[in-house]
Formats: structure tokens, C-alpha cells, sequence
């Protein structure tokens, strides 16, 4: 039986299951639009490729983006609270070893969707990085009350998106995406054991 939020009476929570099916089919219907508009359009994938120079660039990011939420998380208090209810919503059912499905489901399929042919799409500029991470953070929209969180997800987005055009390499805000959600993931189930 599944017990209801007191922020939103409205949502139930939701089982570890039910968390983990979610997830892996949001990253394949990511991953189908991706492929889809690559097939479809003339717009081609941002390059993807390995270097350790953007790797180490995308774990700083990461690491960056994560004491940044951390201190907005602190002094804000709107964001805080809507933080609180979409990290106690997606969180709270999941075991420690999930956290690792948590950076990679939505880190590459998000990253291939928004950066990877968003960003070519809209233009690698200031217009296809801003128009990109507005979709992003929408994405993340889910009620009137979350809008700090959805302010928060266009600001990573941002970060994002120029870490793409800057570099030329797909792989940094790929590995920032994936290294920021299993960072902040876990340093929120440790700080909310009960």
C-alpha cells in the first residue's frame, strides 16, 4: 500500500520498481527521439569522443555543479523545499546501488537528446544553448510549486550546454550529468536515513 506525500497530497510515492521502470523507459523514449530525429532530419549528433583533458573537465563540472546546489539548497528556501519533494519522490524508494541507474539512465539519454542533437539543432550558440536548456528545464517541471527546481535544472542546463559547445565533446556533460546525479543522489540518501 503506498502512503501519500504531506507536501502534495495529491502524489502517491512511488515503489523502487516503479521508480527504476520509469526511468529506463524515459531513457528509451529519449533515446528513440534521439535516434529518430538523427534519421530524420538533417540534424547530426554533437561529436562524442574520448579525451582524458574533457573527462577530467566534466568530473570538475560535476563536482561544481554539486556544491553549487548544495549552497543554493542552504540559502534559498523555495528551491530547498522543492529539491526536498522531487529528491523525496524519485529517492526515497531507492537502495544505494540504484544511484548508479540514476546517473546513467538519464545522464547519456538526456545528454544525447538535449546537448547531443539540441544543441546542433538550435545552433551551437548562445540561442541553441539557452533554447536547450529551457526544454531541459522544463523537462523537470511537474507543478506550479516545483518551479525553483525547474529554474535550477535551466541553470545546470546552461552549464551544460556551453561545457558542449565549448569543448566540441559530447562526453562532458555527459560525464557531469551522470556524476552530478550520483553525487548529489547519494549525498541526500545519506543526509535523509532514517
Amino acid at each position: 500500500m503506498s502512503k501519500q506525500l504531506p507536501e502534495n497530497p495529491e502524489i502517491e510515492t512511488l515503489t523502487r520498481i516503479q521508480i527504476l521502470t520509469a526511468m529506463g523507459l524515459t531513457a528509451v523514449v529519449w533515446l528513440v527521439i534521439t535516434k529518430l530525429t538523427l534519421e530524420f532530419s538533417h540534424v547530426s549528433l554533437l561529436r562524442l569522443y574520448w579525451s582524458p583533458v574533457d573527462l577530467f573537465l566534466g568530473i570538475a563540472l560535476a563536482i561544481a555543479i554539486t556544491i553549487s546546489s548544495s549552497i543554493i539548497y542552504r540559502i534559498w528556501p523555495a528551491y530547498k523545499q522543492s529539491a526536498d519533494f522531487y529528491l523525496n519522490l524519485i529517492l526515497k524508494p531507492l537502495v544505494l546501488p540504484d544511484l548508479i541507474w540514476l546517473g546513467l539512465l538519464p545522464g547519456l539519454s538526456e545528454e544525447l537528446l538535449f546537448r547531443g542533437i539540441g544543441l546542433p539543432l538550435f545552433g551551437l550558440n548562445a540561442t541553441g544553448i539557452i533554447a536547450s536548456s529551457i526544454s531541459f528545464g522544463i523537462l523537470h517541471f511537474n507543478s506550479l510549486q516545483q518551479w525553483p527546481y525547474v529554474v535550477w535544472a535551466t541553470t545546470v542546463g546552461l552549464f551544460l550546454g556551453f561545457s558542449a559547445v565549448e569543448t566540441g565533446n559530447l562526453l562532458v556533460p555527459i560525464i557531469a550529468h551522470i556524476l552530478t546525479n550520483v553525487i548529489s543522489g547519494y549525498m541526500w540518501k545519506i543526509d535523509n536515513r532514517q
